[in-house]
C-alpha cells in the first residue's frame, strides 16, 4: 500500500494512480499488483475483516502510467462493465511521440490480434481473421524540440490498442521499444498516460470525472504548461 495514491472514492467505486512499472494483476514476477494494494487500503481504511471486493473492469500495461478504477461493489462492477461495454465512459491519454503526425488530428481504424507468446498487437487496416477492430481518436497538442504532446481518446478497449496504433501512424511512444520506438527509458517506463475518465455515475446517476495529472518527470514536465489546463475538475 505504500505510495498508493488515491484518486476518487465512494461506496461503489475507487480510483487509485498507477506508477509506471505497476502491474495492475499479479503475474509470475511476483511483484504485488496495484489490485492488491488497494484491497489493502480499504481494509485498513475501513477497518474490514477478510478480503475486501475489488472488482476490475480496464487496465493499464505495466510500463504506462496513470488512473485506474476499481468497483468496490458487485453492483458497481456489474453496471461500470455495461457502461464499457457500450462505449459510455470517455477515456483520454496524452502519448508523447519523437515523430510528429503527418495530420495534427484524425481518426485512426485498425484491426488487431494479440500474439500472446510474446505479448505483442499486430495492427492492419485490412480485416483478419481473429481480429477486433480498433478506433481512436488523436490531436496534436504541442510540440517542443524533437518531443510531440498527442491527446488521445480510445473509442475501443483493444490490447495495446493505443501503443500499436500510434505504431502504424508512424509515431511510436517515446520509451515504447516493443513498438518501434528508439529510446530506451532507463526505468523502463513509456511516455504514455491515462489522464482522465468521464461517466456517469453507476448508482449516483451524476456525471463524474476524474483525472491524474502526469508524472513529475523531465520529459513530461517540458510539457507542464500544456496539460495543467485539462486537470480541471
Amino acid at each position: 500500500m505504500e505510495g498508493l495514491k488515491v484518486l476518487y472514492e465512494d461506496n461503489h467505486l475507487i480510483a487509485v494512480y498507477k506508477q509506471a512499472g505497476w502491474l495492475v494483476h499479479g503475474d509470475i514476477t511476483g511483484d504485488v499488483p496495484l489490485v492488491d494494494m488497494t484491497k489493502q487500503y480499504i481494509q485498513i481504511r475501513y477497518n474490514k475483516p477478510g478480503k475486501a471486493f475489488l472488482g476490475v473492469m480496464h487496465r493499464l500495461d505495466r510500463p504506462v502510467s496513470g488512473l485506474v478504477l476499481f468497483a468496490r461493489t458487485s453492483k458497481g462492477l456489474r453496471r461500470m462493465n455495461d457502461l464499457f461495454r457500450e462505449r459510455k465512459i470517455k477515456k483520454r491519454y496524452w502519448a508523447i511521440t519523437n515523430e510528429r503526425p503527418a495530420e495534427f488530428s484524425g481518426e485512426l481504424r485498425h484491426w488487431i490480434t494479440k500474439d500472446v507468446e510474446r505479448n505483442q498487437a499486430k495492427a492492419s487496416t485490412k480485416k483478419r481473421p481473429h481480429a477486433k477492430e480498433a478506433i481512436l481518436n488523436y490531436h496534436l497538442n504541442a510540440s517542443i524540440d524533437n518531443h510531440h504532446l498527442i491527446a488521445v481518446e480510445p473509442l475501443t478497449g483493444r490490447p495495446h490498442q493505443i501503443r500499436v496504433q500510434l505504431m502504424k501512424m508512424g509515431c511510436p511512444i517515446r520509451g515504447d521499444i516493443k513498438y518501434n520506438s528508439l529510446k530506451v527509458n532507463e526505468d523502463g517506463r513509456i511516455h504514455l498516460h491515462a489522464y482522465s475518465l468521464e461517466f456517469e455515475h453507476p448508482v449516483k446517476k451524476e456525471p463524474v470525472k476524474i483525472i491524474a495529472p502526469p508524472p513529475d518527470e523531465q520529459v513530461w514536465n517540458k510539457f507542464k504548461q500544456h496539460t495543467e489546463e485539462f486537470l480541471i475538475y
